[in-house]
């Protein structure tokens, strides 16, 4: 998604310095226009640090307090990674204290979408900061969301979309399989859906992927999925709120990852459902009555 992201605003014409813990990451956008920062620090003096990363370890490693505390007046860094809502703070707070400003920024979109700047902005954080990025978000995305001027707070909605999601993947994985056992067409089934009650890239570009059994290259990975799913888990018990639903999907992520599919797209997890088939009962005899 990264990489993504900078080919757009190279595109767009701006200068963008690239800094990845994988030095050869970079080797391709260095080839298309941007400049190669050596080290997290480097980069900071290059202007603002937009950030996407895996997970809670590597935002916390690679932003840690001493890297902040060595960023120059006036530094500021817009983290676009789903993150968890305790990392989330903890960045807020940090970031405070080494007077660095801080904007939380996950976006709604897979890879093409980057490319084509259509992304969803998930926004929180001081609305002055966000002013002054605006040229470099529109070239992102198609629309900024604003959720508040804490920047946890944009994290706190991407949790909730991507657990929204989840639940879209297993209900799809549900009806094709119910479909395909009864020998209709999944493909079929897909149109049906996206033109009359879910039209939308959700149900058409995962929709199709499922009834294609088609799950590589990966635009988001199973691995990741069940990441975002303890995510969201952890953030309602931080509000004591119960997600009925929650260990059935995370019983079905785990699954999918023992069956081999952790690296292939999170669509994937449909294939457990097609998986729990069991033989059906035959019919009991009945005796019409006298």
């Amino acid at each position: 998604m990264g990489q993504a992201m900078v080919r757009r605003l190279l595109d767009q014409g701006h200068q963008v310095t690239v800094w990845n813990r994988s030095p050869a990451a970079g080797d391709e956008l260095v080839a298309l226009g941007a400049r190669r920062a050596t080290s997290i620090e480097e980069a900071f003096t290059a202007g603002p640090v937009l950030s996407m990363l895996a997970n809670d370890a590597a935002v916390d490693d690679v932003f840690s307090q001493k890297t902040l505390q060595a960023a120059p007046p006036g530094s500021v860094h817009v983290n676009l990674a789903t993150v968890s809502l305790h990392i989330a703070q903890e960045m807020t707070s940090r970031h405070a204290a080494a007077g660095v400003g801080y904007l939380a920024v996950p976006v709604l979109g897979r890879p093409p979408v980057a490319e084509q700047g259509q992304l969803n902005l998930l926004a929180a954080g001081d609305a002055t900061l966000l002013q002054t990025l605006e040229p470099v978000l529109t070239s992102l995305g198609k629309k900024t969301w604003r959720f508040g001027d804490r920047p946890w707070q944009a994290n706190v909605a991407k949790i909730s979309m991507n657990y929204l999601l989840i639940h879209a993947l297993q209900a799809m994985a549900e009806a094709q399989a119910l479909a395909e056992l009864h020998g209709l067409d999944p493909n079929v089934l897909v149109d049906l859906t996206t033109e009359t009650f879910f039209p939308g890239p959700v149900y058409s570009v995962y929709g199709r992927e499922i009834a294609q059994t088609r799950y590589l290259p990966a635009a988001f990975s199973t691995v990741l999925g069940a990441k975002d799913l303890g995510l969201a888990r952890t953030a309602a018990a931080q509000v004591g709120l119960e997600l009925p639903t929650a260990p059935v999907l995370e019983d079905i992520f785990r699954t999918a990852i023992d069956l081999g599919l952790g690296e292939h797209d999170w669509a994937a997890i449909a294939q457990v459902t097609r998986s729990r088939v069991t033989t059906p009962p035959t019919p009991a005899s009945t005796t019409p009555e006298d």
